[in-house]
């Protein structure tokens, strides 16, 4: 598999430029700062194949389904992150020519995304046909230190004397490429040119989300003079500077522009053109040294706590950086308003809005790294929403406070637009519950599930409890009619993932009522006595004489093919196969009784979680960008390397190597807190066990070290573990209690512990 970019370490760099691959590397030099962000898009015109996209975090349209035919309980909408205006444009003519790297010669292509500090940057060099030629240097960063401000600095030099017209202009005139019924979303309400300066304002139609742009405009030059007076132009959604300037030999010019965005979902207030503008003259004030150096200093303080450090192996450690970077610049939780969307400000499919992603996934991975009231904040989201949950549930016939949260949403309303996710992938539900057990698990603090999310635990067993029947064949209880994890088998029987999901969240639910008292909706002892029968007779299929569970009822009766077998040039088969052929394959798309397994570890033996991947993997297609990292954690788990590795290189890689020929259309952002986890549940083998924290290494003979850092219950751990010893330290408690394979150490506040693993390690591998 060949590489978009260059392997390095800390950087993502191109000196290639293929306009077949251009879509692609707009997503992978894709810039944000969790409120907004951008593709990396050429500021000057570019003709080719492109996806222009610039996007504001949770502005959305709901855009009406269409469908064929209608059902009960149908989403009337499919809500769309909407491409907002394009405030980096710049129409550039030296000589009468538009410069245009589509038809131009060009030269000296280099494009960079520094991920320590966040700065995209490109260069190249245009000849024309009367051979002057145009150097080009483009800066661009989206200010994590400020989730106001965007800046960009353009300059271009010349080998000889010529003529140059620029007209640097914020245009609200886009469109959606996924729009289902092809149209424009957005209503424009003023834009304004004067010298130096361009506003822009706009609301969406239907949901009505005010957006305001101010960029504040600094230009030099150098070895030239301004031949004419500048001009400007607008529309009600176009506004423009145009400036024409003479250069001689060596001549440059240069243009600085501070842009200011406010969004009704980051802003109070009917003002938000004023706070626009406040944001870009600000920094015009403070310069672009001062604001780009606050904004790196920012990145500093992320790459404190979440760096991962893997020394021997560069792709491994380009691929885990590259993955904590999208995570952060897609989500940092200052907005309560906002989630994450599996493409982030990369790219407009699954319409920006938040699946069940964002608590198998993303929740564990902001717990480790960041403060508790970032994943916190995500699970506020959820609860904020629990009424519209209760609401959706009621649409399909569920009572009494039942709650079925949608599979995707902007609101808490369901908008998938594909029947077989939104009626039956119903363990997005569970998924829920898992992360509020997560949390307290992590941070030792019980006062969201004892003031929120108790809430949200009891309507959701309320539904499992409606969700089942009587079998009177099994005697037990069954969940008929779902999809589950693997979205290759639509409408089964009794998956065996969603039905131990269920029983858990059951027994979860008792749990926790037996914590509180005297709480609103508060079990009534009937309620936990039902819930009890059925979590311990929930029916779990398992195949025979073995210790595999059964995926589903009448996954036997496929031909049992293995996915070694399928032809190079018919992978991935979602983009090769009829959607019939497939469901009557056995493939699966991604970790189903396995992703049970990986989230319910310690009720399982080693055994049985080795017979179900032996059983499984090889049936897996890894289809779905969540497939590999929990294949990676498993197989370190079970001491098989070099399909640890494999999977984890697949996770960590899978958009910088484009496995699944998708780059183009956005990165999977969701799926990269995975990747994470993939080196520090997986390679690291963290577990969090009764006592606390666990610890089972195996990293990859060729790395040398792996070196992370970790949140726990108000501690900061550091660990930095080589081929024959683990070195821990700690800092934020007095002491704590760690278990590194059967031996337990105790870490002092500042004190770095030693253990030798090498004679522990090889009698488990």
């Amino acid at each position: 598999m060949k590489s978009l970019v260059e392997i390095h370490p800390w950087k993502l760099i191109d000196r290639d430029f293929n306009p077949s691959k251009q879509k692609q590397a707009e997503s992978l030099f894709s810039i944000g700062n969790g409120s907004f962000g951008q593709r990396a898009n050429f500021e000057e015109d570019y003709s080719g194949p492109s996806l222009q996209g610039s996007y504001i975090g949770g502005v959305y349209y709901p855009d009406k389904t269409r469908v064929g035919w209608w059902k009960n309980g149908y989403p009337d909408y499919f809500a769309k992150v909407l491409n907002s205006a394009n405030w980096i444009g710049l129409h550039l003519r030296v000589n009468g020519f538009v410069l245009d790297a589509f038809t131009l010669p060009i030269t000296n292509f280099y494009r960079e995304l520094d991920l320590k500090s966040g700065l995209l940057t490109r260069k190249l060099t245009y000849t024309l046909a009367d051979s002057t030629q145009i150097s080009i240097t483009a800066l661009r960063f989206c200010s994590m230190a400020n989730e106001h401000l965007a800046c960009t600095q353009f300059s271009i030099t010349t080998n000889r004397p010529c003529s140059v017209e620029i007209e640097a202009y914020v245009d609200g005139k886009v469109k959606n490429h996924d729009a289902n019924y092809d149209e424009y979303f957005w209503q424009p309400l003023r834009a304004d040119a004067s010298q130096n300066h361009l506003e822009l304002e706009q609301k969406t139609k239907k949901t009505e989300f005010h957006v305001a742009y101010s960029l504040d405009q600094a230009w030099t030059v150098i070895n030239g003079i301004e031949s004419d007076t500048p001009s400007t132009s607008k529309t009600n959604e176009f506004a423009a500077e145009k400036r024409t300037f003479n250069l001689q030999m060596n001549g440059e010019i240069s243009l600085t522009r501070f842009v200011g965005i406010s969004s009704s979902l980051s802003d109070e207030g009917d003002n938000l053109l004023d706070i626009a503008k406040q944001h870009s003259s600000n920094a015009q004030i403070q310069g672009w040294e001062a604001s780009l150096n606050a904004h790196i200093l920012a990145w500093d303080s992320i790459w404190h706590m979440a760096d991962v450090v893997i020394d021997g192996d560069n792709a491994a450690q380009q691929g885990i950086r590259f993955n904590i970077f999208q995570l952060f610049q897609t989500y940092t939780g200052k907005n309560p308003k906002l989630n994450i969307g599996p493409k982030g400000f990369t790219g407009e499919k699954y319409g920006g809005a938040t699946y069940w992603d964002t608590e198998a996934y993303c929740i564990p991975f902001y717990l480790k790294v960041a403060e508790p009231e970032v994943a916190r904040q995500l699970l506020l989201y959820r609860f904020q929403h629990l009424d519209k949950a209760i609401e959706n549930a009621a649409k399909l016939g569920f009572k009494e406070g039942a709650a079925l949260f949608p599979m995707v949403t902007m609101n808490g309303e369901e908008c998938h637009n594909e029947w077989e996710i939104t009626f039956e992938e119903i363990h997005r539900n569970g998924a829920i519950v898992y992360a509020i057990y997560l949390y307290e698990k992590y941070t030792g603090d019980a006062s969201y599930v004892l003031n929120y999310g108790y809430q949200v635990v009891f309507a959701v067993a309320r539904f499992w409890a409606q969700r089942v029947n009587w079998s009177n064949d099994k005697k037990q209880f069954v969940i008929l009619g779902v999809t589950g994890p693997n979205e290759y088998e639509n409408n089964v029987n009794n998956n065996w993932y969603t039905n131990y999901l269920a029983a858990w969240c059951l027994k979860y639910g008792i749990e926790i009522a037996n914590r509180i008292s005297d709480l609103e909706h508060k079990p009534l002892p009937v309620e936990l006595q039902e819930w009890a029968h059925i979590a311990n007779n929930m029916y779990l299929g398992c195949i025979p004489n073995s210790d595999i569970f059964l995926q589903n009822d009448g996954f036997l009766d496929k031909i049992q093919s293995l996915a070694s077998e399928i032809p190079v040039n018919q992978r991935p088969i979602n983009q090769h196969w009829s959607w019939d052929r497939i469901l009557r394959s056995v493939f699966i798309k991604q970790a189903d009784v396995l992703q049970g397994l990986y989230f319910f570890e310690n009720h399982f033996t080693t055994e049985t979680i080795r017979a179900n991947f032996e059983f499984y993997e090889p049936r897996t297609v890894h289809e779905s960008s969540l497939s590999p990292c929990v294949h990676s954690i498993l197989a370190s788990w079970l001491g098989k390397s070099e399909k640890a590795l494999e999977m984890y290189l697949r996770t960590a890689r899978l958009d910088l190597d484009d496995y699944n020929h998708e780059a183009d259309e956005g990165l999977h952002i969701t799926s990269m807190a995975g990747t994470f986890n993939s080196v520090v549940e997986g390679f690291a083998g963290l577990r969090l066990t009764e006592d606390g924290i666990s610890l089972e290494p195996r990293i990859p003979l060729h790395w040398n070290a792996l070196k992370f850092k970790l949140n726990y219950r108000g501690a900061r751990m550091q660990f930095e573990i080589f081929q024959d010893e683990i070195w821990a330290s700690m800092h934020g408690k007095s002491s704590l209690t760690i278990q590194v394979f059967k031996e337990m150490l105790v870490i002092k506040e500042g004190e770095k512990r030693k253990i030798s693993t090498s004679n522990i390690a090889s009698n488990l591998n």
